[in-house]
């Protein structure tokens, strides 16, 4: 079995490839238990077929798979990581460093679906370097990409017309003295390179599709998706089983609601003592703008409108310093909305045309565009991260700053606490473990005392304060007075308002937003902008967004929510359409579209949308997003 990186001539695939050569053929009885246990519904008299894939169609009960070679290679290591994000490549470095430091031989695999390291990566980034000095106390004579140093801090609340100043004062969570601001793909290609370096095997282009476990239900490593099947699900004849890698410990750094993280939390139950997760969904542009209105290291932010004061949301605005006048936009939009007709795409197109905004962008040229789901739960959300045989770091379990609107320093820094505490396990000659897959629990103890936990905890009230009869307002007058004063010192913790699929009201009950259309110069249709990402699947595959029922999208979500799926999505994925027999309509699925945004798992009413992974190397192509 070949491995094809996407990465021509790229160090990152000579030490892969070598260790193909030894893998093991691994029997398929040996593949973990099916997590999935949704009735089989891929059509209906009445329901067309939409989905294929065999999450939800099992190819044991179907016949043409019958005779298919099943077999899978596998290999081994000693510690295995999901996902090459800032979390995954300070986690894969800082336990080289150890073993480096030690003299040890240690092997660390990280897989990641995008076809190169920072092609899915998206971010504002306003970045705080503090886990960057930790890491590599001598970043800026390795060429870390941080260009920008933050020179003006400038917060706004935004009324249709006007602009109301807010001072930042020393204290408030957005104070960015002393952060840079930086293209976050960029800035993980750069933590890549350093990983190779020291000797992390890296996989771009495979996806872990699978979680493995032993018998005793430890973890015991992931399995990479299969290849080679068409869209109707059957077989084709390049079919290929994806890989097995096995380790004593698994990493899982997936970033925001990773699909093999919701099985674990299920698995392990993870989440029985903590709320349930709370998410955004942030969208991005890139602009060369006038030179005359460039000014680097500038960063802005902003609240209100176009959003109303109970829809919590803001925006981005940040002057880059990096040869040429470019600006990083975004606007960011907390997915517990209520209204069924709101569409982030296009309260960020419009946002665009507030004069204050505009007045930056007009005479430029859009360059790219992008969107990703944010954790927004914070220090209430966050779910137990330790289990036999794995952990869980980074934006998966969810450590972004929310009022800071920064997650990089905090992942980063939980990868580090991770690899610490598994190194003197996995190196130890007298190994001993109550599971086949290793279970560290220290790695828990240490982030509650690390600054992690203090940070998170001291603005844990921020974000559900939000949740008041007065929405925004209150908000900024609790972070105001009990922040400011108390700096978390509070002695009560607010809860948030609950699975943001929930929150949505019924169409009937809700007013339609009627968006104006875009000019073409500052505002811009969906699908152009998806045009920018450089997204792109193969496209006879099964789509990878699966229902758990056919049926729903029509009886539920277009019946009694209009649906909202049309709107919430960035990326044009979803759209009904008349049935051909004229009577009725359809649900339509461009997976192709796909920027892996998490967006329509996270906030459809019915919870029956199951994102899975592609094929691997599919999903958006973003250059320093």
């Amino acid at each position: 079995m070949l491995i094809h990186t996407m990465f021509p001539a790229s160090r990152y695939s000579i030490q892969a490839q070598r260790s193909i050569r030894a893998l093991k053929t691994v029997k398929a009885e040996h593949a973990p238990p099916q997590l999935y246990t949704w009735r089989w519904k891929c059509s209906s008299a009445v329901t067309p077929r939409i989905t294929s894939h065999y999450t939800i169609c099992p190819r044991d009960k179907d016949p043409r798979w019958e005779g298919v070679e099943m077999e899978r290679f596998a290999d081994e290591a000693d510690v295995v990581i999901v996902g090459g994000g800032p979390a995954g490549l300070s986690a894969a470095i800082r336990l080289k460093q150890l073993a480096n430091e030690q003299e040890k031989e240690l092997r660390v695999c990280l897989v990641e679906k995008a076809s190169q390291i920072g092609a899915h990566t998206l971010s504002g980034a306003c970045l705080e370097p503090s886990a960057l000095n930790e890491l590599f106390p001598d970043w800026k004579e390795r060429g870390a990409p941080l260009n920008t140093p933050v020179t003006e801090d400038v917060f706004s609340l935004l009324t249709k017309k006007y602009r109301i100043p807010i001072p930042m004062l020393p204290g408030l969570p957005m104070n960015n003295h002393g952060n840079y601001i930086v293209r976050l793909g960029h800035f993980v290609r750069w933590l890549g390179e350093q990983a190779e370096e020291l000797g992390v095997e890296i996989y771009p282009g495979y996806a872990a599709a699978e979680v493995l476990f032993h018998e005793d239900g430890s973890v015991k490593g992931i399995a990479t998706n299969d290849v080679g099947i068409a869209k109707d699900g059957s077989p084709k004849d390049v079919f290929e089983r994806g890989m097995e890698l096995h380790a004593k410990v698994t990493l899982f750094g997936e970033g925001c609601h990773g699909h093999l993280a919701k099985q674990l939390y299920r698995q392990f139950n993870l989440r029985e003592n903590c709320e349930p997760q709370t998410y955004a969904i942030g969208l991005k542009e890139v602009w060369l703008i006038d030179e005359k209105k460039w000014r680097p290291g500038r960063v802005e932010h902003s609240v209100g409108w176009p959003l109303n004061r109970n829809t919590y949301g803001g925006s981005f605005l940040y002057h880059l310093n990096e040869g040429e006048p470019l600006v990083a936009l975004g606007f960011v939009v907390g997915l517990d909305y209520t209204n069924p007709y709101l569409s982030p795409f296009r309260e960020f197109q419009r946002w665009k045309h507030h004069p204050f905004i505009a007045k930056t962008l007009e005479g430029g040229n859009r360059i790219a565009y992008g969107a990703r789901a944010l954790n927004e739960g914070g220090y209430q959300c966050l779910p137990k991260v330790t289990f036999p045989g794995g952990m869980l770091i980074g934006c998966s379990p969810g450590f972004m700053n929310v009022p800071k609107i920064k997650g990089t320093h905090t992942a980063m820094k939980s990868g580090m606490l991770a690899a610490e505490a598994i190194f003197p396990k996995v190196t130890a000659k007298d190994l001993a473990s109550e599971t086949a897959g290793l279970h560290v629990p220290e790695y828990e103890d240490n982030l509650k005392k690390s600054w992690i936990w203090k940070e998170l905890y001291s603005v844990r009230n921020i974000r559900p304060s939000f949740h008041n009869y007065f929405g925004l307002y209150g908000g900024m007058v609790y972070t105001g007075v009990f922040y400011w004063i108390l700096r978390g010192k509070e002695p009560w913790t607010l809860k948030h308002a609950g699975l943001d699929s929930a929150q949505l009201k019924p169409a009937k009950e809700c007013t339609a937003i009627e968006y104006p259309k875009p000019d073409g110069k500052l505002s811009f249709d969906l699908l152009s902008s998806v045009a920018l990402s450089g997204t792109n699947h193969e496209g006879d595959q099964p789509p990878h967004l699966t229902l758990k029922d056919d049926s729903v999208p029509v009886a539920n979500n277009l019946a009694i929510y209009d649906g909202p799926e049309q709107r919430f999505c960035p990326a044009g994925v979803y759209e009904y359409v008349p049935l051909e027999t004229g009577e009725g309509m359809r649900l339509q699925i461009n997976a192709q579209n796909c920027v892996h945004c998490k967006t329509c798992d996270i906030k459809d009413p019915s919870q029956n949308i199951n994102w899975v992974v592609p094929e691997g190397s599919g999903g958006p192509a973003y250059n320093g997003m």
